[in-house]
């Protein structure tokens, strides 16, 4: 795993995550999540995978992300928010590389995402474009 800037830990225990703050974050300045009831995004945390960055010092929550997983064959990460106030500082990136090394012992065969603009992050920590786009599909309500 690549290491946090000195301040901060990555933990995935689900107790630590501060879902109105989460809630607070996607719900206001994700573009994927904008306007997300906070009873959405309390369903969605309870049936996931939840990861977290915190400051040592506050134990303040800086950053968020969360995976859908059979954790047996596929994994979908998303949810991935950086504080504003941190970003810039390799928090993103470290924060995705240890989400993936959480999911290495499950022998997962892909883990997808999508985005729209945080591409050099995702490829940071060895993530890339599909390679045949074209035979995948998806299903909008």
């Amino acid at each position: 795993m690549t290491d946090l800037a000195d301040g901060y830990e990555f933990s995935s225990d689900p107790d630590r995550i501060d879902a109105a703050r989460v809630h607070h974050w996607l719900s206001t300045d994700a573009y994927w999540a904008l306007g997300r009831t906070r009873e959405k995004q309390d369903r969605a945390i309870a049936g996931s995978l939840n990861f977290g960055v915190y400051d040592t010092v506050s134990g303040e929550q800086v950053a968020y992300a969360r995976i859908i997983t059979d954790l047996a064959t596929f994994a979908w990460l998303c949810d991935v928010y950086v504080d504003p106030s941190v970003r810039g500082k390799g928090i993103g990136t470290a924060l995705v590389e240890a989400v993936r090394e959480h999911l290495r012992p499950y022998g997962l065969r892909r883990v997808l995402l999508a985005t729209h603009d945080a591409h050099g992050v995702y490829e940071k920590a060895g993530f890339e474009p599909l390679a045949n786009p074209d035979q995948w599909m998806a299903h909008l309500y």
